[in-house]
């Protein structure tokens, strides 16, 4: 399976001639989910759920498809009738050849005083990929390649690294990273790289890996 990293939250996942594109949202390139054959989206913030995008890319595919929420679901199933479906904590289902396994419900807190919403992970062709979204969720079976959200205005550094030493991957790559800054990433870096338990990397935007 190649992953690719767009920026932020974004991934692209390809086997078989298929293509699987998580979370295109605004802080993603403008063609992060062209050629996708389906689409995850975790929850409904912006910068993960961008109905340009999705838009973009359900124009240029006729025949893709969107598996996501119900709070991201309904805002845009009557775009797109027969091609958007909705799922929740225990799902499975399969998606342009991709077994997906729904894990997770609500988004992490961010403060006290903000109501949570809901959020969703998707666990790719039995652990060798997790997005967990906006929220430390720890699937209930094993996970090859964990992606990351290292820097997020619900999180800290020890939570970070006690999230990846929960799941226990055999290797980490990081999302949503838009607001990290070239400044903090070696930081960021050395205490996951020393702490984490697991091989940790960072691949810039459009760089690719096999999983």
């Amino acid at each position: 399976m190649k992953l690719t990293k767009k920026s932020h939250a974004c991934v692209r996942l390809e086997k078989e001639g298929q293509t699987l594109v998580i979370d295109p949202g605004g802080f993603s390139e403008e063609d992060a989910a062209l050629g996708a054959d389906a689409i995850l989206v975790t929850h409904e913030h912006p910068d993960h759920f961008d109905a340009f995008r999705l838009r973009a890319a359900m124009e240029d595919n006729p025949a893709a498809h969107i598996w996501t929420l119900k709070s991201v679901a309904d805002r845009i199933e009557g775009a797109f009738p027969g091609r958007v479906h909705t799922v929740g904590h225990g799902d499975t289902f399969t998606a342009a050849g991709f077994d997906v396994q729904v894990h997770g419900e609500l988004h992490a807190v961010i403060h006290p005083d903000i109501p949570r919403i809901t959020n969703v992970g998707y666990l790719i062709d039995g652990g060798k990929v997790f997005h967990p979204g906006d929220a430390l969720t720890v699937p209930d079976q094993p996970v090859q390649t964990l992606m990351l959200p290292v820097m997020a205005p619900w999180n800290k550094i020890s939570e970070v690294i006690d999230y990846v030493r929960e799941v226990a991957p055999r290797r980490a790559y990081d999302v949503h990273d838009a607001l990290l800054t070239d400044l903090a990433r070696p930081i960021y870096d050395g205490h996951l790289g020393r702490l984490g338990g697991t091989d940790h990397q960072r691949l810039h935007p459009g760089a690719w890996t096999e999983v």
